[in-house]
């Protein structure tokens, strides 16, 4: 079944082609603009969606070497997300698919992602622990198999990649601040400043990152600017360390528990080289497969939102056009 993805969350417009398990396209454009802003502006967001949805969805049907009479179906992102962005995607969605007259299906952007490894991945299926983490989320699950989910926990504030772009914006390295602080902290001392690891001995599974941004903030101001300077990349490499100890922790506790021996982390976070190293140096210490997607595919894709409505159209789902967008839609969580 050919399933033409679009995704449209927040600041990068996509468009992808895939077929019953082959990716014939992936068109991501991503948004400059809000660099200057030091964070993603909602409305500037949804009119770029506006002016790049039309050409970057005929690139990838370009790309794909297909018609648009072609498209069997359409999977859109409805959430979460920023509602103004989403309903740029989900209107272009809806009038294609009425034009064509196909079927189209609303997807989870978060479950999306939790099977964003299995892009290109030809593994067999089995139980497995989720990581999601990117700059709104941070989700544990676990997946006994497509469709049926074990909620286990999220952040309870700010998520991991909002976290790097706080601290980085402390430290005036810029936006977005994950991969900058993963590139300096690699000439940093990890275990320079001991910040705090929070939640690392709860048994429970829910993450809180805002207190370390916080402790973070209250060390730059005890000391000097030139220090800060001589040492930004130890700063880095401490503050990072925090984030990927209290992941590690939870993640493979949740593994033990459930008696599972895979974790696949995913979402835009989950392309920290760093936090990949600690992942399989942990994994293979433990007998447990660590399966992280391709760097393209851990940032926001359409590639995973076709996938995703590709596996659910085959299933007989599909929405109807009352839907709508959802921009604080839980997982997991049915439409």
């Amino acid at each position: 079944m050919i399933v033409l993805g679009i995704e449209t969350s927040c600041d990068e417009t996509a468009s992808a082609v895939y077929d019953d398990g082959t990716l014939l396209s992936n068109v991501i454009s991503s948004q400059e603009i809000h660099k200057k802003y030091g964070g993603v502006v909602p409305e500037l967001a949804s009119r770029a969606h506006q002016r790049l949805i039309v050409p970057v969805v005929e690139q990838s049907l370009r790309k794909a070497k297909l018609k648009k009479n072609q498209i069997e179906g359409i999977s859109v992102t409805v959430g979460p997300g920023l509602v103004g962005s989403l309903l740029v995607g989900i209107s272009f969605t809806k009038a294609l698919a009425l034009g064509l007259g196909i079927s189209f299906i609303g997807v989870n952007h978060l479950e999306a992602h939790l099977w964003s490894w299995k892009i290109g991945n030809l593994s067999r299926g089995k139980p497995f622990i989720g990581l999601v983490i990117s700059g709104g989320h941070c989700i544990l699950t676990c997946v006994e198999r497509f469709g049926k989910y074990q909620f286990l926990g999220s952040t309870k504030d700010d998520a991991p990649g909002e976290a790097f772009d706080k601290v980085a914006k402390l430290l005036n390295l810029g936006y977005p601040g994950g991969p900058v602080i993963d590139r300096i902290s690699k000439k940093g001392n990890r275990n320079f400043v001991r910040f705090p690891r929070p939640g690392i001995k709860s048994n429970g599974y829910d993450f809180s990152f805002s207190g370390l941004k916080t402790a973070v903030l209250y060390y730059l101001r005890k000391h000097k600017k030139t220090y800060i300077e001589k040492h930004i990349a130890d700063i880095c490499a401490s503050f990072q360390q925090s984030i990927i100890d209290v992941l590690i922790k939870k993640s493979f506790d949740a593994a033990c528990s459930k008696r599972v021996d895979m974790i696949a982390v995913t979402g835009g976070v989950a392309a920290n080289s760093s936090l990949q190293k600690a992942f399989r140096d942990r994994g293979e210490k433990e007998g447990i497969e660590i399966i992280i997607p391709e760097p393209v595919y851990c940032t926001d894709n359409a590639a995973m939102i076709a996938q995703l409505g590709c596996w659910k159209l085959r299933n007989g789902e599909k929405s109807d056009f009352s839907i709508t967008a959802l921009p604080s839609y839980p997982f997991p969580c049915s439409i």
